[in-house]
């Protein structure tokens, strides 16, 4: 028996954006219990401070930010020190038939969604915050590449310029050893798919799509985000990661 784990994070400082809840909440908690310090960040203090109690170990930092907000983004980038990975995980939906999906709908997906990730991203390799073999994982979705639904278009423009800006990213940021990548989810358990204009029987119906009968858990995604984050995949850039019980089989 040994202490042998490829997907160690141990001596690994990481950025989690989106923070407070969901995806962004279970991988801060299950990256800090595979020994990283973490750093996390969100617009809601008070769930933010939720998230930072359930952190294992010591060292982690809390900084509330609306990535949205220009001063937010400057003022996180400006108080790191450096970092070796970051997920970026805040995100909005949307579900709009085409005919009703103005502009301004468009505008105020893509801010949350792919500018303010990006603009992050940018600032973080502008000012150098971002060690050598360090690993960006963009929270993506698989409404971006492979699942193009009734009135899920507004959301999966957003997704798909997300995918297609990290392959560019995989390739200009690979000569400082940076890697890049998105994980592509499906349906997940999280209160980002609740409160919507779907409702619970057509859940039901959806669910039963899914080859494994139900819908992810947001420990399903966060284990495929240790993993692009680990040494265990020091090889791997430019991907999408599809983690969907299935669903893109059809």
């Amino acid at each position: 028996m040994t202490d042998y784990n490829p997907f160690s994070l141990q001596g690994k400082t990481i950025l989690v954006t989106g923070a407070s809840s969901g995806i962004g909440q279970e991988t801060a908690i299950q990256c800090s219990r595979l020994g990283a310090k973490i750093i996390i960040t969100g617009r809601n203090e008070e769930r933010l401070k939720e998230t930072f109690m359930q952190l294992v170990g010591e060292g982690h930092k809390l900084d509330v930010a609306d990535l949205t907000n220009v001063d937010d983004n400057n003022m996180l980038v400006d108080n790191l020190h450096s970092i070796n990975g970051l997920v970026l995980c805040a995100g909005k939906g949307l579900t709009s038939p085409f005919s009703f999906s103005t502009r301004d709908k468009y505008d105020e997906i893509f801010d949350v969604n792919f500018f303010a990730p990006i603009e992050l991203l940018r600032l973080l390799v502008k000012k150098k915050k971002l060690e050598k073999n360090s690993s960006v994982v963009f929270v993506s979705s698989i409404a971006g590449i492979a699942s193009f639904s009734f009135g899920n278009g507004v959301y999966g423009a957003s997704k798909a310029a997300l995918d297609s800006t990290m392959r560019f990213c995989a390739r200009e940021l690979g000569a400082k050893k940076i890697r890049v990548n998105t994980v592509n989810p499906g349906m997940v358990n999280t209160r980002f798919i609740k409160g919507g204009a779907i409702s619970e029987d057509q859940y039901k119906i959806d669910m039963e799509s899914y080859p494994l009968k139900r819908y992810g858990e947001p420990v399903d995604i966060a284990y495929g985000i240790i993993y692009l984050l680990s040494d265990a995949s020091s090889w791997v850039t430019g991907h999408s990661l599809i983690i969907d019980g299935g669903k893109t089989l059809y």
